[in-house]
């Protein structure tokens, strides 16, 4: 790179939006931490990485010019009540300086909402505006394969690219191996690959890694295993029953049982659907206990789901009134 150290390092960042929103709340509901990536603590390790590997003492000589990201997005009516959240997310990303980029989601014939066409757009919009702005280092907040031809362009203009990425994996609450891997490929095409999980997991340079996380007090999460330890077929066929999502927040919700003054389900309860394709309304099959804390504190009896079923999706509304 033809910067000498007194120059500025003009960064890029590109996010691929769903890929992050699946590591964050990996962060949040699986990994210890409990907690959801910090945007501006990963824009400042991205800076203090940068002034690493280009030996440049003065962190200020590395600056983040232009930030971008990438997400497929359902409408506001077919949101519902997870609008609040996401205009919070957007909030935060507007302090940060970030252009957000949304394509609506398209219903597909398995009865999932998918995104369609959006990684194209990150790719094209990166590589323009690398040619126009000229980063020195272009940054991707990804983990696919398919931005390996943007990357083998960026090469050819110059620029210098980043990897921000993590491999993890968990066990669901039916016992299965969920994971996610960042493309092999992807990792030996880039200049820098820079392995985020290893990083977390190192111990070294602890005050920027724990600036990577939303600081905030979290009470202890206990995960679906732990709900169904001990539980009997006998027990289950007892507490189960069927009713409708009632109401999403952010990362919980509740199903609508007047006899027990609504259950409140957890994140990781699902069992056949991710939390972000809920809807108000789906039909659910759900075992229930006793939620001792809620009880407790509220001073009532209160009872929480631990499996939860989709076995009907909200119908979709066709004619003008849709």
């Amino acid at each position: 790179m033809s910067n000498p150290l007194n120059n500025l390092v003009r960064i890029g960042i590109f996010y691929d939006g769903y890929y992050f929103y699946k590591v964050s709340n990996y962060y949040k509901y699986e990994h210890s931490r409990r907690s959801r990536i910090s945007i501006a603590g990963l824009h400042d390790f991205i800076r203090h990485e940068t002034a690493s590997i280009l030996k440049i003492e003065d962190i200020r000589h590395c600056q983040i010019i232009d930030a971008h990201y990438f997400k497929g997005r359902s409408s506001a009516k077919e949101m519902g009540e997870k609008v609040q959240s996401e205009r919070i997310f957007e909030d935060i990303l507007m302090r940060e300086n970030i252009v957000t980029h949304y394509l609506p989601l398209r219903y597909s014939e398995n009865n999932t909402w998918q995104e369609k066409g959006i990684d194209v757009w990150l790719a094209l919009e990166a590589y323009e505006l690398a040619i126009y702005k000229r980063f020195d280092v272009l940054v991707l907040v990804a983990g696919d394969g398919d931005y390996v031809p943007l990357v083998r362009k960026l090469n050819t203009l110059g620029t210098q690219v980043m990897l921000i990425s993590w491999d993890y994996s968990y066990y669901n609450e039916n016992g299965v191996m969920s994971e996610t891997r960042t493309s092999r490929q992807l990792l030996e095409e880039v200049l820098y690959p820079v392995v985020m999980h290893e990083r977390i997991e190192s111990g070294s340079a602890q005050e920027i890694i724990n600036d990577l996380f939303v600081r905030e007090k979290r009470e202890h999460v206990v995960t679906d295993m732990e709900y169904a330890a001990g539980k009997t077929q006998e027990q289950d066929a007892k507490n189960s029953a069927v009713s409708t999502i009632l109401t999403l927040k952010e990362g919980f919700g509740f199903i609508k049982d007047e006899k027990r003054n609504n259950v409140f389900f957890y994140y990781n309860t699902l069992t056949n659907r991710d939390f972000d394709e809920l809807e108000t309304g789906m039909k659910v099959k759900y075992y229930y206990e006793e939620d001792m804390e809620r009880s407790k504190r509220d001073g009532a009896l209160r009872y929480r789901a631990y499996k939860v079923t989709v076995i009907e999706q909200v119908p979709i509304k066709t004619g003008p009134e849709a």
